[in-house]
């Protein structure tokens, strides 16, 4: 096309943009006066969005709080590229206000470039990434959403190709995060052995503990009220401190299980499924968990992302084996188990700070602070590891392979694949600003501060006293000197029937 070509095409779309402008500006809207130019405002610095995802996350369950982030983490992605990219490329002066009301007008006019929308692009990426994980969460954030984009016009600080041209970035934000960290949807479940089980239609023969412990109060009334309305017949014990150790509770109700050949069920975070896993090995009983905490890592992976997926797992008899990870003492030969991850160094004291934190931060902001605080105060950590003397930031283990970005564990595509997924960040000369560095340049296969191995077993030795670890999100003492190896498909779980 020749540049007169090109030309005339953008005096048309000109004409067009300005034709719509006028019209938004001279039609009378009732009622739109004392709402729109109010919620403009309030989307300021995502203000509004931050807030709809903390609610979100106090009140919306496991999926909520999955919407909350991905929905805050594409319009992070939006506000960047849009504001110092976009904007700087096209320098586009904002539209005339002289035929908008006064009434309509904001109090202070944006002097940045008028294209793209960054409030449209903030607003099409926040609902979108909520979408991609709860679609009744988008629907109900949509028409706030549209209309922030609509204020924009109406307003008079954008014209209308501002709004669509920053949506459609908006959106494109949203699935470049879906590209990095996949929604469940897109990974492919494999075949994992499937198990013969006993199918309890209403219930009865199971016994559910729930933690009142794990998490909020309000995530886990509604869990037990949606069991006690599923499965009338189950008995729910809703477990409180006072009444005892978790661990014994559940032994307990593991040894009951047993002698009638019932189901053990276990309503919380991974912390309280983690505690279920003994008794279950002990006392030979298949293992419901019902996602109830603030993190539900095992039930996620394991595709039971509801109470009601739990309870038709249950129902119709589907369940599949699950590996378990084994710590092992050398000194004491006491052992514990983990059906997630395993970690040494800087994650036990990011743990520690996040739980610490949560209650009045939340925990994506606690989970942000955590890591601020202990790469600017942790030092690394000296190990033998298979006999070979190592300084670390972090050792980790996975029950299973991680699909993961950098260090970050994502997702498992299987719960029964025999290995342990170990990786570790070696200390040395600036191996925290480096190994910083190379994460953001996506660079981490690329230097000899991190290694990444699958293995069956791995033996930690000469430990300093008081070092800790953690396993399941859980904080305890770590042995001088123990081994970790896996038990492969020690444990069935009830899991829906989806592939």
């Amino acid at each position: 096309m020749s540049q007169v070509a090109k030309g005339r095409l953008r005096g048309r779309f000109g004409r067009l943009d300005r034709t719509v402008f006028g019209h938004v500006a001279n039609r009378s809207w009732p009622g739109a006066e004392p709402v729109l130019p109010r919620l403009s405002r309030s989307a300021n610095h995502g203000l509004l969005w931050f807030g709809i995802a903390a609610g979100m996350w106090a009140f919306g369950g496991p999926r909520g709080r999955r919407a909350a982030v991905r929905g805050t983490a594409s319009l992070a992605l939006a506000s960047a590229t849009v504001n110092t990219l976009a904007k700087g490329a096209v320098r586009r002066e904002r539209p005339l206000i002289d035929a908008v009301p006064l009434v309509r007008r904001l109090p202070h006019q944006p002097f940045t470039s008028s294209f793209p929308s960054g409030h449209a692009a903030s607003a099409a990426a926040f609902t979108t990434g909520i979408a991609l994980e709860s679609r009744g969460w988008a629907a109900a954030v949509l028409p706030v959403a549209a209309s922030v984009a609509f204020s924009r016009v109406y307003t008079g600080v954008h014209y209308p190709s501002d709004v669509l041209v920053g949506a459609g970035l908006g959106v494109g934000a949203a699935y470049a995060v879906r590209g990095l960290a996949p929604t469940r949807d897109l990974v492919a479940t494999p075949a994992r052995p499937r198990m013969r089980v006993r199918a309890l239609p209403e219930g009865d023969g199971l016994v559910v503990v729930a933690n009142a412990a794990s998490g909020a109060q309000t995530q886990l009334l509604d869990p037990v009220r949606q069991l006690r309305t599923l499965l009338p017949q189950a008995e729910i014990i809703l477990y409180e401190e006072k009444t005892g150790t978790l661990a014994d509770v559940l032994d307990t109700a593991a040894a009951e299980v047993a002698a009638r050949g019932g189901v053990l069920g276990v309503c919380g975070g991974d912390g309280t499924v983690n505690a279920a896993v003994e008794p279950a090995l002990r006392h030979g009983v298949p293992l419901l968990v019902v996602p109830g905490g603030t993190f539900n890592h095992f039930a996620v992976d394991l595709g039971v992302d509801t109470v009601a997926e739990a309870c038709a797992a249950l129902t119709e008899g589907h369940a599949v084996r699950a590996d378990v990870g084994r710590i092992t003492s050398e000194t004491d030969g006491s052992r514990a188990y983990f059906l997630n991850t395993f970690s040494l160094g800087v994650y036990p004291e990011l743990v520690r700070l996040r739980e610490r934190w949560s209650p009045r931060l939340g925990g994506p902001l606690a989970s942000l602070l955590g890591v601020v605080r202990v790469l600017r105060t942790s030092r690394p950590l000296r190990a033998e590891v298979n006999g070979r003397r190592e300084s670390l930031w972090l050792l980790f283990a996975g029950n299973g392979a991680y699909r993961s970005v950098g260090l970050a564990p994502l997702r498992r595509h299987d719960l029964a694949d025999g290995v342990l997924d170990v990786r570790v960040a070696h200390g040395g000369r600036f191996a925290r600003t480096r190994l910083l560095a190379t994460a953001v340049a996506g660079g981490l296969a690329r230097t000899r501060l991190y290694a990444a191995a699958r293995t069956t077993s791995l033996r930690v030795s000469g430990l300093p006293e008081g070092t800790d670890m953690a396993y399941d999100g859980e904080v305890v003492p770590a042995p001088g000197a123990f081994r970790l190896d896996k038990l492969p498909g020690a444990l069935t779980v009830y899991r829906p029937l989806t592939d």
